[in-house]
């Protein structure tokens, strides 16, 4: 057998392997992160449970400032959406939608990122001294895509950094409200 034809079959085999162990890898992520304001639940509450100032804390909008939002449903609570268009290379499209609303407690939306798939994101409040501990987390199902599944590996890397940069925003600005 020539060399080529190993070497064809080698790179076959390691294909075939690479496809294995993605399909033994999660089909889900999870990526949460948490952050303590000093600020009172309602005040928290009333900025997570809107989009009116989503981009004034948001960890993604100095990405695209040139990016075109889109407001649909009530200002606020359950069927609340914002949809965004922006520069591929950067934030892309995509929408989310309030989908859950428990005053004080928590907000659920769906989050879909276009050609990013889709997500479940929670964000929960709790009492913490005499401020509030504000937890921001996502879901996502990764699917058949043995290609997502490896890019699942790096996801709460890439996604807590954000969420980390988006907590520390809600922070300022809900502090800097008045009381």
């Amino acid at each position: 057998m020539s060399w080529f034809k190993r070497a064809l079959l080698w790179i076959g085999g390691l294909l075939v392997i690479l496809v294995v162990v993605a399909f033994l890898l999660p089909r889900t992520v999870h990526v949460d992160r948490s952050i303590t304001i000093n600020a009172p639940r309602t005040t928290v509450f009333a900025q997570v449970n809107s989009f009116a100032t989503f981009n004034k804390w948001s960890p993604w909008f100095e990405l695209d400032p040139k990016a075109k939002y889109t407001f649909d449903g009530p200002v606020s609570g359950v069927g609340a959406r914002m949809t965004w268009v922006g520069d591929p290379g950067t934030l892309g499209s995509g929408s989310q939608v309030i989908t859950a609303s428990q005053p004080e407690e928590r907000v659920a939306s769906d989050v879909d990122f276009g050609q990013g798939g889709l997500a479940k994101q929670v964000i929960t409040l709790a009492d913490s001294g005499t401020g509030t501990r504000v937890t921001w987390g996502i879901d996502v199902d990764l699917g058949m895509n043995p290609v997502s599944r490896y890019f699942g590996l790096m996801f709460d890397k890439m996604i807590g950094k954000d969420f980390e940069k988006g907590l520390a925003g809600l922070k300022a600005y809900a502090e800097g409200l008045p009381k």
